[in-house]
């Protein structure tokens, strides 16, 4: 257990740190089914770990709230990790990189542990300010995670690379400055995006 923890704070801080030595490690060997395990248990964390902040801010606990963290929440972090894995294979084929769905989901699945974080973050926004603070900074986050994985796992050229991020940092920052931000923000925290509204 000890060593398992080691090593998942040696990769975090790898993948923080020097992502390009990290990534260009990631091989398809044929077990795609360690990376789903990492989404989920992300996941059940993450979900687990909101669940406690709201108990903590004297939230009542239902069982339906019960059933979405250790539920839900992980099974949607395994289809968040499919779902990106195809954009991934997407952007790897405009870019001239890797077209292995493995190393795809790998490369991905290396980075869930912001899935937990994440999740935190949203749950801690308490008003509209601190909703766009936190998910402006979320989102240009995983978009650096992603330029990464693109580049280093993906081997995609990195000139095309940074093409095709800034098309899709030119859509996200389009939805922010457009009335879509507020679906965008309830997909994260309602009562902060509520407060967007008075």
């Amino acid at each position: 257990m000890k060593k398992a923890l080691k090593n998942t704070f040696s990769h975090i801080r790898d993948i923080i740190i020097n992502p390009k030595r990290y990534f260009t490690k990631i091989v398809a060997d044929g077990n795609m089914e360690e990376a789903m395990l990492k989404a989920f248990m992300y996941g059940l964390l993450g979900g687990g770990l909101v669940l406690l902040l709201r108990l903590i801010g004297g939230a009542t606990i239902t069982i339906g709230a019960i059933f979405t963290a250790i539920i839900i929440v992980p099974v949607l972090a395994v289809a968040l990790l499919f779902l990106m894995g195809g954009l991934l294979m997407l952007v790897s084929e405009i870019t001239g990189g890797e077209r292995d769905w493995e190393i795809a989901i790998k490369g991905l699945a290396s980075v869930f542990f912001i899935y937990p974080v994440i999740l935190v973050l949203n749950a801690l926004a308490f008003n509209c300010t601190s909703m766009w603070i936190i998910s402006i900074a979320v989102d240009a986050y995983i978009l650096f995670l992603f330029y990464n994985i693109s580049v280093y796992c993906m081997r995609g050229k990195k000139s095309n690379v940074i093409i095709v991020i800034g098309i899709i940092a030119l859509f996200i920052a389009t939805v922010y400055v457009t009335d879509y931000r507020i679906g965008w923000f309830m997909l994260k925290n309602t009562n902060a995006t509520l407060a967007c509204l008075l």
